[in-house]
């Protein structure tokens, strides 16, 4: 049927359609008056959920790492007595943890937090709150569980099949380890892209910190990776090893720490551990070290004769050097190929023995964690003039130690607190491997125990000192490394290395064999005075401006090692003083720190690194 036109009904429908639109405008207009106060709303209070489901997480971690520091310690506890193991409690701890990292990122996701974490000049801290959250949770999941539910089975594996059984078990979890350090290293870039300064500093502190914590986790877990892929073939799970270790003797400075004295072969079968024999250096007189090492390690060290003067084959700090001299010896000593080499210092000695408890020498002297040190590196130079008997006594000292080391390593109650020392020796840089095996080498120069942190990409300041009096004064040496930042240019920055050295020698009292000088001096000299060879190694592409020793001009030698720069002095260095040594560079510009190369002698290096702000293009 068929509707007559009107023009009524016309004017009827326009108001119509004008009511309409004029409702959809009002409630465009209302929706964005109310819309951001709700959204900011809803920020607001999922950020405080999130930052409560945070602060949980980190309990629970807190706890974790306290239980699981209880797992190492092989005494039971009262809770283990109880038939409540500490493995159980440890997953309950992660599995805490991880739900509420989950529910932090989950609450700082969604429409509110992706717009206002993109806001021109305001976005900043919540684009900081959704990166900490998406780390705190990628890391409970993907890397802390895979490491720690590896700790009740190593040591289930440990009481059930002793170490063959640890050896497998770690071998196993090679592929988790290896993902878990990948994803922390990629967790630790994407919160260095995070924006670094912000108009709450609530976040900006957030970053720091959850930044300090990367930077200890990431090489926990990479070492912890490249331990899966290497310890088990090492230690003999393929077939047996064997491996020259030596002693250093850090009372006289080498570049990788100590002196090389006392020394013994090991064997590694199945990841069980026996000596061969132990010998001192003497037995290394007349023998010639056939290995090439390239022109530029001949520039810097051939004058030193290493591959002929055993007391002189480790003085690089690049470990692998002293590694492939050092084998080199025994190989033209006695015929035999070794598969690496390992250093360790009575430091070394000293944690290892907190684990273990004390070894007995045969004169019935306890060799323990507090005395191993001291007894090895002073105490026997008062105890023994003479130096056939001295040596023996040291020989005497490693074997003891040796003895209660493997000992422990078969007990599967001390095995826990035993792979913490070894933690704690890595901690320090007190012990240092090579591989003759290629593809093992090449994992373990990437870490520092590997001894090559001259081969590490990005800035480097590094002190290290050869004692060149023939004294075994370093035991009271004393070394700091101040590292400062000055103004950059288009593509340099001005740096200062402020290096000073005290010697704490007494004026009188030390036994001659301490305080001699095997250098002979053309300048008189008193009973303590020591004499140094002071290296400084620089960033790659790094230039000395100038130099001062005690405020006036010095002279330094220059040389390269790896591709670094080094500057050399050959410094006297008086008993009961101090010397200050302070080089002016232009190194090529970085954001970050440097990394410190650590010499370990008897007493640690005072490292300290001043902040540097981000040069600006």
């Amino acid at each position: 049927m068929a509707f007559p036109w009107r023009p009524g009904r016309a004017r009827d429908a326009g108001r119509a359609r004008r009511n309409i639109h004029g409702r959809a405008a009002r409630n465009v207009l209302v929706a964005a008056a109310v819309l951001p106060p709700a959204a900011a709303a809803w920020i607001g209070v999922t950020g405080w959920l999130a930052h409560n489901e945070l602060l949980a997480a980190q309990h629970d971690l807190n706890a974790l790492r306290g239980s699981v520091a209880t797992a190492a310690d092989p005494r039971p506890t009262a809770a283990v007595a109880a038939g409540a193991p500490a493995e159980s409690r440890q997953e309950r701890l992660l599995r805490s943890a991880a739900a509420h990292t989950a529910c932090a990122h989950h609450l700082t996701t969604g429409p509110a937090w992706y717009t206002a974490a993109r806001l021109p000049f305001v976005g900043g801290p919540f684009e900081t709150v959704r990166g900490i959250a998406q780390a705190s949770d990628s890391l409970t999941e993907d890397v802390l569980q895979p490491l720690v539910r590896a700790v009740p089975q190593l040591s289930a594996g440990a009481h059930a099949g002793g170490v063959p059984h640890v050896l497998s078990e770690l071998e196993s979890e090679a592929p988790a380890f290896t993902r878990a350090a990948r994803v922390a290293a990629g967790v630790r870039d994407d919160t260095h892209r995070l924006p670094r300064s912000t108009w709450l500093p609530a976040a900006d502190r957030g970053r720091a910190q959850l930044l300090h914590q990367l930077d200890r986790l990431v090489p926990q877990t990479q070492d912890a990776a490249v331990a899966s892929r290497v310890v088990p073939s090492m230690l003999g799970a393929h077939g047996p090893r064997r491996y020259l270790l030596s002693f250093q003797n850090t009372a006289e400075s080498r570049g990788t720490g100590g002196l090389p004295g006392a020394f013994a072969v090991l064997r590694a079968d199945r990841g069980r551990l026996s000596f061969e024999r132990f010998g001192n250096d003497n037995e290394m007189d007349g023998v010639h070290a056939d290995v090439n090492l390239g022109a530029e390690f001949v520039d810097r060290y051939g004058n030193n004769e290493p591959a002929a003067v055993w007391q002189n084959s480790n003085m690089s700090p690049y470990f692998p050097y002293a590694a492939r001299l050092w084998t080199a010896y025994w190989r033209a000593h006695t015929g035999q190929r070794l598969d690496g080499a390992i250093a360790i210092d009575p430091g070394t000695l000293g944690l290892l023995l907190r684990a273990t408890g004390p070894a007995r020498m045969p004169d019935g002297t306890a060799l323990t964690a507090e005395n191993a040190v001291d007894l090895t590196e002073r105490a026997a130079y008062a105890k023994y003039a003479d130096l056939a008997e001295r040596k023996a006594f040291f020989v005497q000292a490693a074997r003891a130690a040796a003895g209660q080391l493997m000992s422990a390593a078969d007990d599967p109650h001390l095995l826990p607190a035993l792979l913490s020392a070894v933690h704690d020796v890595q901690r320090e840089d007190r012990m240092q491997l090579w591989s003759a095996h290629t593809a093992e080498e090449r994992l373990l120069v990437s870490r520092a125990f590997g001894g090559a942190i001259l081969d590490a990409p990005g800035p480097l300041a590094g002190l290290v000192v050869n004692n060149a009096a023939g004294s075994k004064l370093d035991y009271y040496l004393d070394r700091s490394l101040v590292w400062a930042p000055g103004a950059c240019t288009n593509t340099t920055r001005s740096v200062t290395a402020t290096v000073t050295l005290t010697n704490r020698a007494p004026a009188s009292g030390l036994p001659y064999y301490v305080t001699q000088r095997g250098d002979v001096p053309p300048y008189r000299t008193l009973p303590g005075d020591n004499r140094l060879l002071v290296s400084y190694y620089a960033s790659e592409g790094a230039t000395l401006t100038r130099a001062t020793l005690d405020d006036h001009q010095a002279d330094l030698i220059p040389g390269v090692e790896r591709g670094h720069p080094v500057y050399t002095l050959d410094l006297e260095l008086p008993r009961q003083s101090s010397r200050t040594l302070v080089l002016h560079l232009r190194e090529p510009r970085a954001d970050h720190a440097p990394a410190i190369l650590r010499q370990a002698l008897v007493t640690p290096l005072q490292a300290t690194v001043k902040p540097a702000g981000p040069c600006r293009a």
